[in-house]
C-alpha cells in the first residue's frame, strides 16, 4: 500500500470558477481559510463568463497573484465554463443533469479540447499565470481531453472521485464533497459535508471539500464547509493543494486498474501515516 510521506489524513480544499463575475464571494472563501491556514486551489475561468475575461479584472488578477505568494495554487478550469454540443446521449444528459450544464470538456474530441485548454492557456499566460494542473467543469472530461491534457504537459486532473497523476498515470482516489445549492439534495449534501470531514480524517481515508461562489447565496452552506474542514483539522488532517498533493505522492510502479484514458492505477493509493503514538 502506497503512503504519502508526511503524516495525517490528506484533503484538498478548492475553490471553484473563480472569475470576474465571482470575485467577492471567491475572495470571501479564501478569507475563511487563510484565518485557519488552509492552502487552497484556485480554479481560474480565464475567459468570458457570466461577464469579462480575466485580464479585464486587474484587481482579481493581483489579487490571485497574491494569494499565490501565500502559498495557494492557482488553476485552470476550462475556458468559458460553458456546455458544448456533441458526445453521446448519456454524456448530455450527465452535462445537464449533475454539471448543470457547465461541463465544457465532456464531449470534445482531443483537437477540440487541446484548441480550448490553449485557449485557457494563453489568457493566463497574458496575466503572468501558469498553472500545472486542470479541473474540468463538473468534473467531467472526455478521452480526447485526457490525451489533450497530457499531450500539453498539464501535470495532474482531476474527476469527482479522482485526483490522476498524468505525468505517472497514478489515480489518487478521493472522493469530492460538494454542496448543491438551491437544488433537490441541498440539506442532504450539507449534512454529508458536514459530517464526513471529521470522520474521514479518523479513519485515515483521504478526501476533498470543493468551495463554490453560489454557495454562498444559501443559508447554513457556508457554515457547513467551514464545519467539515474544522473537523477535520482537529482530527489530524493535513491540507494540501493538489500540486503539492501529487508532488508530495511518492514515485512507485503504478500497478492495479486502468484508469481514464488507459493509464494505470493503484487500488488504494493514499493513505495515513501514522506518528506511532
Amino acid at each position: 500500500m502506497t503512503e504519502l510521506s508526511e503524516p495525517g489524513t490528506p484533503f484538498v480544499v478548492s475553490i471553484h470558477d473563480v472569475a470576474p463575475a465571482s470575485a467577492e464571494p471567491c475572495r470571501r472563501w479564501l478569507a475563511d481559510l487563510d484565518e485557519r491556514g488552509v492552502p487552497a486551489t484556485l480554479l481560474i475561468v480565464p475567459g468570458p463568463w457570466r461577464g469579462p475575461a480575466l485580464p479585464e479584472d486587474p484587481a482579481l488578477v493581483a489579487w490571485l497573484r497574491e494569494a499565490e505568494q501565500r502559498g495557494h495554487e492557482l488553476s485552470l478550469h476550462g475556458y468559458a465554463h460553458e456546455g458544448v454540443q456533441g458526445g453521446s446521449g448519456p454524456r448530455q444528459l450527465v452535462n445537464r443533469v449533475l454539471a448543470r450544464g457547465c461541463a465544457e470538456f465532456c464531449a470534445l474530441d482531443e483537437a477540440e479540447a487541446r484548441h480550448r485548454l490553449e485557449d485557457g492557456l494563453a489568457v493566463l499566460d497574458l496575466v503572468g499565470i501558469k498553472p500545472v494542473g486542470f479541473t474540468p467543469p463538473g468534473w467531467l472530461a472526455s478521452p480526447g481531453a485526457y490525451r489533450a491534457l497530457k499531450a500539453l504537459g498539464f501535470r495532474y486532473t482531476t474527476s469527482h472521485l479522482a485526483v490522476h497523476d498524468l505525468s505517472s498515470g497514478r489515480r489518487l482516489a478521493m472522493f469530492a464533497l460538494s454542496h448543491r445549492p438551491g437544488g433537490f439534495g441541498e440539506r442532504f449534501g450539507a449534512r454529508l459535508m458536514r459530517h464526513a470531514g471529521a470522520r474521514w480524517a479518523r479513519r485515515g481515508t483521504p478526501f476533498r471539500i470543493a468551495l463554490h461562489p453560489q454557495d454562498l447565496a444559501r443559508p447554513g452552506l457556508r457554515e457547513a464547509a467551514l464545519d467539515a474542514i474544522d473537523a477535520a483539522l482537529a482530527a489530524g488532517a493535513r491540507p494540501y493543494t493538489y500540486a503539492r498533493l501529487v508532488e508530495t505522492y511518492p514515485r512507485q510502479r503504478p500497478t492495479g486498474t486502468t484508469g481514464p484514458a488507459g493509464r494505470a492505477t493503484t487500488r488504494h493509493p493514499v493513505r495515513r501515516v501514522r506518528s506511532g503514538k
